[in-house]
């Protein structure tokens, strides 16, 4: 028994290995790209030995993109700044709204609330290009085109019913007795809903942010129609590196590099309430 569970251990340890390769290599292999220039990434075979360089990196920080063909001007570093302003506002505006619009969902019974709440659900998955055309001939009309304002609502499509649906399934974990108890003592339904039931769901509210930041991070679709140069967030501005003189593979591997820092440093910061979240109620009885 002790040789089984010894064999055990060590395959068990084999196939988390090759799982983390697997799903890790990719990143390393950006990584190594994003120090190399244009022929030691297209030599034949490939090598992890070269002499590295931080010309891609000072491309963009820059904002000058040394191609066959000149000098291109690119603002990746405002595409960075734009992306992070309309991730974390889209996020904060869908937890105003959704944190108590979860709250009501599972705690009152009201005519066509689910009904409702499916419908702001069906938001999530419907194509984002069902609604683009409609809502980029609504936003010329009211003048919300090509501003952040109007990229802010529209990324409530995406964080809003994600918010609202997770969220709504941590209140509903709760249990009400201690909610009334509370309100016993002459508190009202708002300072019962701060003080008790925001804290006691807020690792899930933490992970449903979290989860929420990370695909308005990397919406492409929305931006690239409704947004000019100048407001577009990093995953449209990465076009700019496919240029008539030929595709920038090292300035984009640093430009994924320097994209994906935001949100890993966020979700190593936030592991432990995305954890904690994501296994709240798991354990019933």
């Amino acid at each position: 028994m002790e040789q089984y569970s010894l064999l055990e251990r060590w395959l068990r340890r084999v196939m988390i290995t090759l799982v983390l390769v697997f799903f890790l290599f990719p990143i390393f292999w950006i990584l190594l790209m994003s120090f190399q220039t244009n022929e030691q990434i297209l030599r034949i075979p490939p090598s992890i030995v070269f002499e590295p360089t931080l010309q891609n990196y000072t491309s963009l920080i820059t904002g000058k993109l040394e191609s066959a063909g000149g000098t291109l001007d690119i603002a990746f570093m405002k595409n960075l700044g734009n992306s992070l302003f309309l991730s974390t506002s889209s996020v904060l505006l869908a937890l105003i709204l959704g944190v108590p619009a979860a709250y009501a969902f599972a705690r009152f019974q009201f005519k066509l609330g689910e009904d409702i709440a499916f419908t702001l659900l069906s938001f999530r998955f419907a194509p984002p290009l069902l609604v683009l055309l409609p809502l980029s001939l609504y936003f010329q009309d009211i003048g919300m085109a090509n501003t952040y304002t109007g990229l802010i609502w529209v990324y409530q499509l995406i964080c809003l019913p994600l918010i609202l649906w997770i969220v709504r399934g941590y209140f509903e974990d709760i249990s009400p007795d201690i909610e009334y108890a509370y309100r016993l003592g002459g508190n009202s339904w708002f300072r019962t809903f701060r003080k008790i039931a925001v804290p006691l769901a807020g690792p899930g509210i933490a992970a449903a942010g979290l989860l929420s930041f990370i695909f308005a991070w990397n919406n492409f679709v929305f931006a690239l129609v409704l947004a000019s140069a100048d407001k577009q967030p990093v995953t449209v501005g990465a076009l700019a590196f496919v240029t008539a003189s030929g595709i920038q593979y090292g300035q984009i591997a640093a430009a994924i590099v320097l994209s994906i820092a935001p949100t890993l440093l966020l979700a190593l910061y936030a592991q432990r309430y995305l954890v904690e979240g994501l296994s709240l109620g798991a354990v019933k009885g």
